[in-house]
């Protein structure tokens, strides 16, 4: 299939990669031209605008960092869809919130073109084996000619219901998760201020409700180990729970555990942690109390 992709980030750059790998050809746009070149060295096509990404493909995949991005790329003045042609796609893999990604839906909708939402779930990891959840909205039709692209991306599809729903579902999962993993550097550090071993506390709450995959996987490999390197950056978690607590005061509720979360990130972001990855909310718990919070990398394996 003759396939573009626009956001060639940390997860996009990858999820690019292995629909090359699966014979696709690939027209690619980005702001970074080091990020594109990388995808033409692998052998896509650069593309000089979005608008000739579309007029190149198709079937477009968008993976950009916030709400309005999508809406310029797709819908702006050389945007997607003064190239793409009538019955083309728009896969839109960004987390954004579920009324952006109606909006957006409804248009390409009015000029004969479809949006189908699949943001994704996992880690930049899983983007580079083609292991992503992918949680997919949209109508079905175009969401079953979508899935030879998605398949080359993830292995876990779920079908979430209508336009919009894929990105809904992608909005809850991230307010849950930035929000665990924000009451376990709180949790962790006052536990550690009192006098409690980051190893006891991992061995007395595996046994009880406190237990959670944040606590068992992510940290571990990043904030346990003092590794805030770029992975999953901060910013991008704040924008995540702001979307979501912005949803849930339209439906006329307050998110006070995710404003919470929120007000966490904007302090990380004002002492110029944005771009870190979340690991280093931890360390910032750590410079509050004053305490190192470390578990040792696992011993090699003599050969």
């Amino acid at each position: 299939m003759k396939v573009g992709f626009i956001g060639l980030g940390v997860m996009g750059a990858p999820m690019a990669l292995n629909i090359l790998k699966k014979g696709h050809t690939l027209v690619v746009y980005d702001r970074s031209q080091q990020a594109i070149d990388q995808l033409v060295r692998a052998g896509a096509v650069a593309a000089r605008s979005p608008r000739e990404v579309g007029a190149g493909s198709d079937i477009v995949v968008t993976m950009l960092p916030e709400p309005q991005h999508v809406e310029q790329v797709v819908l702006g003045p050389d945007g997607v869809i003064e190239g793409l042609g009538a019955g083309g796609i728009v896969i839109e893999m960004s987390t954004i919130d579920p009324a952006t990604s109606r909006r957006v839906g409804d248009a390409l909708r009015a000029r004969g073109m479809e949006l189908v939402d699949s943001p994704v779930g996992k880690t930049s990891e899983h983007a580079v084996t083609g292991t992503l959840t992918l949680m997919v909205g949209g109508n079905r039709p175009a969401i079953d000619r979508a899935l030879p692209i998605l398949h080359c991306m993830g292995t876990d599809p779920y079908f979430c219901g209508g336009p919009g729903t894929g990105h809904a579902m992608k909005m809850t999962n991230n307010l849950l998760a930035t929000t665990i993993m924000i009451a376990n550097t709180e949790a962790i550090a006052i536990g550690v201020k009192a006098g409690l071993t980051l190893e006891l506390m991992q061995e007395v709450m595996r046994t009880t409700m406190a237990w959670n995959q944040q606590f068992a996987v992510a940290m571990p490999k990043k904030a346990f180990l003092g590794d805030d390197s770029p992975g999953f950056a901060i910013r991008l978690a704040c924008k995540d729970v702001r979307i979501a607590c912005e949803a849930a005061q339209s439906m006329g509720f307050e998110a006070l555990v995710g404003r919470a979360a929120q007000a966490t990130m904007d302090q990380a972001i004002a002492k110029g942690l944005g771009d870190r990855d979340t690991a280093a909310l931890m360390f910032l718990r750590e410079k509050q109390l004053g305490i190192e919070v470390r578990q040792s990398p696992p011993a090699q394996k003599a050969a």
